[in-house]
């Protein structure tokens, strides 16, 4: 099968849904974390299917590599900052992200 488009990647597929997921997430964090968690984890989120996306455009295989690196990276602070936020809100549920 031959992909027509960055939106036919699962794995992009599966990284707007994470997005959406930590949107959900980060609305119930405090306020004051605004500036903080809230918009670092949803930027690191983000990351994720625009990197996936710009890669996949540059066609290139050497560039395409890059670009899927840096979504990995993406998702290793992403990572980090939800084993933040649990150990700090253990009250909200994380289970999908």
């Amino acid at each position: 099968m031959y992909i027509k488009s960055f939106k036919q990647l699962i794995v992009w597929q599966k990284s707007i849904l994470l997005v959406k997921e930590i949107y959900e997430i980060t609305k119930k964090f405090p306020q004051n974390e605004m500036y903080g968690l809230v918009s670092q984890m949803r930027r690191s989120a983000v990351s994720l299917p625009s990197n996936i996306a710009e890669g996949y455009k540059r066609r290139g295989i050497k560039e395409y590599l890059q670009f899927l690196s840096i979504a990995e990276a993406s998702s290793a602070e992403l990572e980090t900052q939800i084993i933040i936020s649990k150990d700090l809100y253990k009250k909200l549920i994380f289970l999908k992200a």
